[in-house]
């Protein structure tokens, strides 16, 4: 277990590396000091050659209330400059491998954006997500009013963005912004249990097939297509194909099964 300051901390088991926000006087409240941790901490998952998956996860029964306000009304403010990392964190980075964001209480604000800046979400029942900044005058200021209408289309967006009303765990799930609903206090088990599964795949062709679909925003679809066969190039390249294809004929992975 590594301690980034004292409410950011990273534990590891293999190849799986799970980032925990653990504040619960400000319900897990990211100042400047805690999102420069968090940005750190995925910029060494990115950097560890072992570390295949990560999990972001909330302590104590939420994930996270966004910016600590107190702080900004003290005049210490998360960080607000256009290059550099976002002011929650790591919203700016652009890792090349999955991060699961394990979801229990809030997600809101901040919190939500942190959330939508992962690849997954796994979501508790008692899980709520909202835009509760509408009501502070704080802005969506870390990718929330790109990747939200992204994940979940304009209409689900604006509905969340214009009102800020709170969307609980079933609607989340309906609208596409949660991937799994779990049981209450399950969110960081089933998550890790999950990314232990996408580890276990072959990595170069699920990271190049990752990429394609985040690069394919934007581009026409002649473009997209090609930057796709690009990314098949890479795959193609380093083999993985021949490994898994010999495993085939071993009978591995035959009639659609994902355990050998």
């Amino acid at each position: 277990m590594t301690f980034l300051n004292s409410s950011i901390r990273v534990e590891k088991d293999g190849v799986i590396t799970t980032v925990i926000i653990d504040n619960p006087e400000v319900k897990n409240a990211i100042d400047r000091k805690s999102a420069t941790s968090l940005a750190n901490a995925f910029r060494e998952f990115e950097q560890d050659r072992n570390a295949r998956v990560a999990v972001l996860w909330g302590a104590n029964g939420i994930f996270c209330s966004g910016a600590n306000l107190k702080a900004i009304a003290m005049g210490n403010g998360n960080r607000i400059e256009k290059k550099g990392d976002g002011p929650m964190g790591p919203t700016r980075l652009v890792l090349s491998k999955p991060v699961i964001a394990a979801v229990a209480g809030y997600a809101v604000a901040g919190g939500l954006e942190l959330a939508l800046w992962c690849d997954l979400r796994i979501v508790e029942k008692n899980a709520v997500f909202g835009v509760f900044c509408r009501r502070f005058g704080v802005p969506l200021i870390d990718g929330g009013t790109v990747r939200l209408p992204r994940l979940i289309g304009l209409s689900n967006a604006l509905d969340m963005i214009l009102t800020g009303r709170p969307i609980i765990a079933e609607e989340a799930f309906r609208m596409g912004l949660a991937n799994r609903v779990v049981d209450v206090d399950k969110s960081r088990e089933e998550a890790e249990k999950l990314a232990r599964e996408i580890a276990s795949f072959p990595q170069t062709c699920l990271r190049e097939d990752r990429f394609s679909v985040y690069e394919q925003f934007g581009l026409n679809l002649k473009d997209a297509l090609a930057n796709e066969f690009e990314h098949g190039l890479k795959t193609l390249a380093s083999q993985e194909h021949l490994k898994g294809s010999q495993g085939f004929l071993d009978g591995k992975g035959k009639h659609g099964k994902f355990i050998n």
